[in-house]
């Protein structure tokens, strides 16, 4: 059996790490038996896991800290994630009902639990953004910046700049490779953001350029600055990118929110604004712009190059960032 103390403690007795106690339990579970079973459940506890210690969950390491509301939470992520075009609804679903089996094996019953994934996911929110996305003024990334400075977070200033001027992702954001990047600004006036992408969209198969403009550049000079001494990103060389997360990202999201930013996702979009208001001329349908009226076939050109810079290949994406076809 797995059980490595008393169901009374840290994680109900299945060890101090979260991530091997739910894989544990659910061998209990199966009798050590279903194989393919308790590894699929098992893959999906890991996708909740990892929530658990980014940026935007918890940070729990004990199954006893979970509760209703960590996986209603758990919930709104994931649906987030269904509306930035990053999962499916099967996929959601499935990952909620396998967090739902696994804290059962771990409680020993099923009072925390999602009493209905696909209910609980199906009633989504639009896919349409109906709010602007706060960023687009950059006084205000200015401003952020100065308070991270004065409170010595230089690398999340970083990001912050690298997200708004290049449409990054906090994860490509951090592990971009700053030297190539910077090569590749100088020489060709656009860089190809590779680092840290999602879904295996990197290498010559999938190019996602940016055109490197003044502040792009001055972006990725910033980030070369609070990058560790030999280091070729945002991280330093002993340091994990879990840790950076928790240790560094996380105090500083406080710094974020009393500015006016409730996330770097924001600095994305505001980006697509932008990017969307250069390529046709007119503000983004969340501004207020009227572009699709105006020109149906420019508006579809300028979504489908903005859902390539932002490495999503999908053209209906893009509404989440700049809104719908006004």
């Amino acid at each position: 059996m797995a059980l490595v103390g008393r169901r009374d403690g840290r994680n109900f007795g299945y060890g101090r790490q979260l991530s091997y106690a739910g894989p544990q339990a659910l061998k209990d579970l199966f009798g050590g038996g279903h194989f393919a079973t308790v590894k699929t459940h098992s893959d999906r506890w890991q996708a909740f896991v990892r929530w658990c210690r980014s940026e935007e969950g918890p940070g729990y390491n004990d199954a006893r800290q979970i509760d209703r509301q960590t996986l209603f939470n758990y919930a709104q992520y994931l649906r987030q994630q269904i509306d930035h075009g990053n999962l499916s609804i099967a996929t959601a679903q499935n990952r909620l009902s396998s967090v739902n089996r696994t804290l059962a094996a771990l409680r020993g019953d099923q009072y925390v639990k999602v009493p209905s994934p696909s209910q609980t996911l199906g009633q989504q929110r639009s896919t349409i953004r109906t709010v602007a996305p706060q960023g687009q003024d950059r006084q205000q990334i200015e401003r952020i910046t100065q308070s991270l400075r004065n409170q010595g977070h230089h690398r999340v200033c970083a990001i912050v700049h690298l997200a708004r001027e290049t449409g990054m992702r906090l994860r490509e954001a951090i592990l971009a490779d700053l030297p190539r990047l910077q090569r590749e600004a100088e020489r060709f006036g656009r860089i190809n953001i590779q680092d840290g992408t999602k879904g295996g969209r990197s290498g010559a198969s999938a190019p996602r350029w940016v055109a490197a403009n003044e502040q792009v550049k001055s972006a990725l000079l910033l980030a070369q600055s609070a990058s560790p001494a030999g280091s070729r990103n945002l991280l330093a060389r002993d340091e994990s990118y879990a840790t950076f997360l928790q240790q560094t990202v996380r105090s500083a999201r406080e710094i974020l929110h009393e500015q006016g930013l409730k996330g770097f996702h924001e600095l994305r979009a505001a980006y697509a604004c932008e990017r969307y208001e250069k390529i046709t001329g007119h503000a983004a349908p969340i501004n207020g712009g009227h572009g699709y009226r105006h020109d149906r076939d420019l508006d579809q050109r300028a979504r489908q190059q903005i859902s390539l810079e932002l490495g999503h290949h999908r053209i209906d994406v893009v509404a989440a960032y700049i809104g719908g076809k006004a």
